[in-house]
């Protein structure tokens, strides 16, 4: 289906600050017109603890609308400094940001999927984990 453009996904956590500079990067860097934005408070500890099984199942189907309707390729996982829905500090959040990772890979859609850092000026970074 031809929706006018090609998109990403982000799993993004719902603080506004970084969701723009968040969109830009993913234009910027993966060449696609649209991005579907997922938004929870602090999405990367549900779902690298998986505490929330009904949250976890909401970003899932969301997911899965952008990837199988939208035709996304890239899904982004996002952690980011001063994050009120889940206060803990850059190493723990990248710590649960590989573990998410991982659950969305589990999840089978056979497309990327990337980790973001978005730090205290607001400048998005691309997180290896190899």
């Amino acid at each position: 289906m031809d929706h006018g453009g090609t998109f990403a996904t982000v799993i993004n956590c719902m603080d506004g600050r970084i969701q723009e500079p968040v969109i830009a990067w993913m234009k910027q860097h993966h060449g696609v017109a649209y991005v579907d934005d997922v938004t929870e408070p602090g999405p990367i500890c549900m779902l690298e603890n998986c505490a929330d099984p009904s949250g976890v199942e909401s970003i899932r189907r969301r997911v899965d609308i952008s990837v199988n309707k939208h035709g996304s390729r890239v899904v982004a996982l996002v952690a980011h400094h001063d994050c009120a829905g889940n206060p803990v500090d850059k190493p723990q959040q990248l710590r649960q940001l590989a573990g998410a990772i991982q659950t969305v890979q589990d999840w089978g859609y056979g497309v990327q999927v990337i980790g973001l850092w978005v730090d205290d000026n607001w400048v998005v970074h691309p997180v290896d984990f190899d």
